[in-house]
């Protein structure tokens, strides 16, 4: 009868199988080590807070002119934005061992905003994303001055805001009107629409608009062969003034821009003026920093998310609370997690790296703090074209062919 010898000398001296002792022996060590790690103090995660801030009752958000859906008119509210921004930071947070929340707060005025932002900061919030006219946004920015305290501008396009009465501590994600009427005076050249009839409304952001595209044109070489106003009214006596037939009569020209910000007069020009001809501005084709239908870049992806969050389509206020949350999460990031001010200093840097969905590395222009971006030329349902359009060439970054370039800025914050 023969014998098996073994080869394994643990077989010599104990006569059960290998396996099963090994087995036991990991056992032990992982119940030492459940108890060397449950014996451990638990330390909780760092949480970086964020604060939206926005008032109350807001007309630019009231149902009756979101109704009609124009394209000069936001989506709904941005805070949905924000909100898929931060259900995004949660995955990066784990890696850097910290947690990132979001706190929505509102006012009747900027006092009670401000009221509302001194009690977070005293908590310890240091951002803060502002959904606010622009006098709000300047009075916010103004009393947060010298504090460690940084504001996203998500919603006010006035090109003051980045002028005039720009602030060290205030950021522009947002595009400016100055950055939409470059974008498509850049598209009219390109297609040779030289000629444009400026219709221009009664309300002072018309009046913003209408001027950021006048600046456009000069900038551009465009003509603008006549300017005239409207006025959306049941006053027999402005009859003429509503009338596009009358409004769009004599001289011969390319294209219409429509100086709308309001957008109930801009949605009836399309198809009614006299001279078959294009309508660009307020509707018809716009200049944005998102919609919907942008097709490249993971936008889709994005775009889902905020239709899932908030059960409507993405449009560029979303995008603007959105990109604010991230940067400031990539800053926090990529610096470990600093201390303020080199979050900030890297937030305004030139090694920042900012995707948006767009296409581009976007960064803010460290002289009045404004998201460098592509704009996105747009219908009611197709992205016709992204801005900078090729041709238009910048020394230093093609961008800043959109918008104050620094030799145009007047921002002395």
């Amino acid at each position: 009868m023969g014998v098996t010898l073994s080869s394994n000398p643990l077989e010599k001296v104990c006569p059960m199988p290998i396996h099963i002792v090994v087995r036991r022996l990991w056992a032990h060590v992982a119940a030492l080590l459940a108890v060397f790690m449950f014996s451990l103090p638990v330390v909780a995660a760092e949480t970086i807070r964020f604060g939206f801030l926005e008032l109350a009752k807001d007309a630019r958000f009231d149902e009756k002119r979101l109704f009609f859906r124009t394209l000069s008119r936001p989506l709904g509210d941005p805070f949905a934005g924000a909100e898929v921004a931060m259900r995004e930071a949660r995955f990066v947070g784990q890696a850097l061992g910290v947690s990132f929340a979001l706190e929505r707060l509102r006012g009747k005025d900027a006092a009670e905003l401000l009221t509302q932002l001194d009690k977070l900061a005293a908590e310890g919030v240091r951002y803060f994303l502002v959904n606010a006219p622009a006098s709000v946004v300047t009075e916010l920015a103004q009393a947060a001055k010298g504090r460690e305290l940084l504001l996203f501008n998500v919603s006010a396009a006035d090109d003051v805001l980045r002028q005039e009465q720009c602030q060290a501590n205030l950021y522009h994600t947002l595009p400016n009107h100055s950055m939409q009427s470059d974008a498509m005076a850049q598209f009219l050249v390109a297609n040779k629409w030289r000629d444009v009839l400026l219709l221009e409304g009664p309300l002072p952001d018309d009046k913003l608009i209408a001027a950021a595209f006048e600046a456009s044109a000069k900038r551009f070489g465009l003509k603008i062969v006549a300017k005239r106003s409207f006025v959306l009214s049941n006053d027999p006596r402005q009859r003429e003034q509503g009338n596009v037939g009358l409004l769009t009569t004599g001289s011969d020209y390319d294209v219409v821009y429509v100086a709308d910000s309001d957008g109930e007069f801009a949605r009836g020009v399309p198809y009614q003026t006299v001279r078959p001809r294009p309508v660009v501005g307020s509707e018809g084709l716009v200049a944005e920093a998102w919609h919907w239908a942008w097709e490249r870049h993971g936008a889709p992806q994005l775009s889902g998310r905020l239709e899932k969050q908030a059960g409507r389509r993405m449009a560029s206020m979303d995008w603007a609370a959105w990109v604010a949350v991230k940067a400031v999460v990539e800053s926090v990031v990529r610096t470990n997690n600093a201390d303020f001010a080199t979050v900030v200093a890297y937030l305004g840097g030139d090694e920042i790296t900012i995707d948006g969905f767009k296409g581009n590395r976007l960064d803010f222009r460290p002289w009045d703090r404004q998201l460098r971006q592509p704009i996105l030329l747009a219908t009611h349902n197709r992205v016709v074209e992204r801005a900078p359009i090729a041709g238009f060439l910048h020394q230093t970054n093609n961008m800043d062919t959109l918008g104050f370039d620094q030799r145009d800025s007047r921002c002395k914050p």
